[in-house]
C-alpha cells in the first residue's frame, strides 16, 4: 500500500492521507483484512460484478453512489457525521460538560470495550452469510446479501479506524484479534452467543437481518448519545447502512409470506403439509423462525441488571435509545424501572434501580420496534383474507441470558417444567425437519434476471430505479 492515494482508495473525512501514524497502522492491517475477505466472505464471489451502493461522502449526493464493484475492489470507507459545535455531554454524572476528542483515562478500558464488541458483530455476520449467496432466489436478492455483506465490512473498518486512531498498541492488538476469531469456532468464537449461530438458509437470513440487525440499530443508536464524540459521529453515520439492512430483512420475510398467502388462496388450504407440498414455506414454520430469532436477539441486550450498564450511561459513555427525546432529568440516580422475575414458578413484576435495569429499557424499546414491522407481516395475511397471526412471543421465551436463563416459559408467557418444555418445544422452535424442508427449496441460486424461486414473491420496491430484470450480479 506504499504511496496509497487514501481518498480514492479508502473514502474517508478523517484527514487520513495527513495522519502517517494511521496510515502505517492501517497498512499493516488491511492486508490481513483481505486475506480474511477472501477465506471467509461471499463464498466463491471475488471475482463478480455486483451493483453495489458504496459511500463515498456522508452527504446526502455522496453516501449512496451505485456502480458495479468486485467486492475485493469495494472502497471500504471511513466516515464521521460532522462535529456538532460546542457539543455537550446530555446524561450521566458529567452531563453539561464538552463532549471528549480524546479518550478519557479513567474510561479508556471501558470505551474499548464497547467498540471492541461493537466491532466483532461486523465480521461475524459476514462470516455466518458466507454461503448463502450459493442458494440465492434471485438476482436481486443475491445483491441485496452482497451490499449487506459489504457493509458489515465497512462498519468493521469504522470500529478499527477508532482501536487505530484512540488506542494505541492495545488499539492494534485488538483489531488484528478481530480478524482472527471466527463465527461457530470451537477454539476461538466470535464475542455473542447469536453471531456463532449458523445462517444455513434465507429464511434464517431475512430473520437474522430484520432482529438481529435491528439490535445493531438499538446498540448504535445508544453509542451515537456517547460522550466520546468520535464514538458518536462514527455510529450515527453507520445508522444510515443498518437502515438497508433492517429493510432487506422486513421486506424478505413479507415477499416469503406474500407467497405463502397466494399458494394458500389459490389451494383454499391452510393445511401446513399441502403447503409445503405446493414449495413454499408454511405459516407456522415461519413462526417458528420468528420465535427462534427473536428470542436469541433478546439475549444480545445483555442481563436484565447489569451494573456494566449502568457504570456505562453515569460516566457518559452510552446513553439510551433516543435519550435527547426523554423527558426524565437524564442522571437517573432517583428513577426506577419495573423488570420481570421468577417467584415460586411464576413471572412477577418488580421496581429496581433504573440505572441497573438499562439493558431492559433498551431491550424493551427493542421489542416494541419488532412488534411494529410484525404487525405489517400480518396486514398481509389479513389482506388475504386467511385467519393466521405471526406474533412475537414473551419475552422470557427461550432466553440463555439473564433472570429467564434457567427457566422454560411458553410463547405465551407460561413457566413450564423440563417435561412441559420437552413436549412442546417442536411446536415453537424450527426443529431439524423444518430446517432440513426449508433448505430443501433453495438447491442451488436463481441467476437469471427477473426471476425468482418458487418460494419468494418479487419485491414491490426496486434498487436504485432499476427494473426487476436489470442484472444485478454479473457472473465472470
Amino acid at each position: 500500500m506504499s504511496g496509497i492515494n487514501y481518498t480514492e482508495k479508502i473514502p474517508n473525512n478523517v484527514n487520513l492521507s495527513e495522519d502517517r501514524t494511521l496510515q502505517r497502522a492501517l497498512e499493516h492491517w488491511q492486508p490481513n483484512y483481505l486475506k480474511w475477505w477472501d477465506d471467509m466472505g461471499p463464498e466463491g464471489s471475488q471475482n463478480y460484478d455486483v451493483y453495489l451502493r458504496t459511500a463515498v461522502s456522508v452527504d446526502p449526493e455522496g453516501w449512496a453512489h451505485f456502480d458495479y464493484v468486485k467486492m475485493p475492489h469495494y472502497r471500504w470507507g471511513i466516515f464521521l457525521t460532522p462535529p456538532e459545535a460546542d457539543r455537550r455531554i446530555h446524561f450521566g454524572e458529567n452531563k453539561g460538560k464538552p463532549v471528549w476528542n480524546d479518550v478519557p483515562g479513567e474510561h479508556r478500558a471501558n470505551l474499548r470495550r464497547i467498540i471492541v464488541t461493537q466491532g466483532d458483530t461486523e465480521p461475524a455476520s459476514v462470516e455466518q452469510q458466507r454461503h448463502l449467496g450459493l442458494t440465492a432466489p434471485s438476482l436481486y436478492d443475491l445483491r441485496n446479501l452482497f451490499q449487506v455483506n459489504v457493509e458489515e465490512g465497512r462498519h468493521l473498518w469504522a470500529m478499527v479506524y477508532l482501536l487505530h486512531r484512540y488506542f494505541g498498541r492495545d488499539g492494534r492488538e485488538e483489531a488484528e484479534a478481530l480478524l482472527e476469531r471466527r463465527s461457530g469456532d470451537v477454539d476461538n468464537p466470535r464475542i455473542l452467543t447469536a453471531f456463532n449461530e449458523k445462517t444455513p438458509d434465507w429464511l434464517s437470513f431475512f430473520m437474522f437481518t430484520y432482529f438481529t440487525d435491528r439490535d445493531g440499530k438499538f446498540q448504535l443508536a445508544s453509542l451515537a448519545e456517547s460522550g466520546f464524540d468520535p464514538l458518536a459521529r462514527t455510529t450515527r453515520f453507520m445508522l444510515t447502512e443498518e437502515a438497508h439492512h433492517m429493510f432487506v430483512g422486513e421486506s424478505g420475510v413479507a415477499r416469503v409470506v406474500q407467497r405463502t398467502c397466494d399458494v394458500m388462496k389459490q389451494l383454499k388450504t391452510d393445511d401446513p403439509d399441502k403447503v409445503r407440498a405446493a414449495g413454499v414455506i408454511d405459516l407456522d414454520t415461519i413462526q417458528r423462525y420468528l420465535n427462534f430469532h427473536y428470542s436469541a436477539t433478546l439475549d444480545l441486550f445483555g442481563s436484565d441488571l447489569s451494573s456494566n450498564a449502568a457504570l456505562f450511561y453515569t460516566a457518559g459513555l452510552k446513553g439510551r435509545f433516543e435519550e435527547s427525546k426523554r423527558s426524565d432529568d437524564h442522571v437517573l440516580k432517583d428513577d426506577s424501572y419495573t423488570v420481570l422475575d421468577v417467584e415460586n414458578g411464576r413471572l412477577v413484576e418488580r421496581e429496581v434501580p433504573m440505572l441497573n435495569a438499562l439493558n431492559e429499557v433498551l431491550r424493551d424499546d427493542f421489542i416494541r420496534d419488532s412488534e411494529a414491522g410484525v404487525n405489517r407481516w400480518n396486514r398481509i395475511i389479513e389482506k388475504a383474507g386467511l385467519p393466521h397471526r405471526l406474533r412475537v412471543p414473551h419475552k422470557a421465551f427461550n432466553r440463555k441470558i439473564g433472570t429467564f436463563s434457567g427457566i422454560h416459559v411458553s410463547p405465551d408467557g407460561d413457566v413450564l417444567t423440563e417435561a412441559e418444555w420437552n413436549a412442546n418445544r417442536h411446536k415453537w422452535l424450527p426443529s431439524d425437519a423444518d430446517r432440513e424442508f426449508v433448505r430443501s427449496l433453495m438447491p442451488t441460486r436463481v441467476t437469471e434476471p427477473g426471476k425468482f424461486a418458487n418460494w419468494i414473491a418479487p419485491p414491490v420496491v426496486p434498487i436504485d430505479r432499476k427494473p426487476m430484470n436489470f442484472e444485478f450480479v454479473r457472473f465472470n
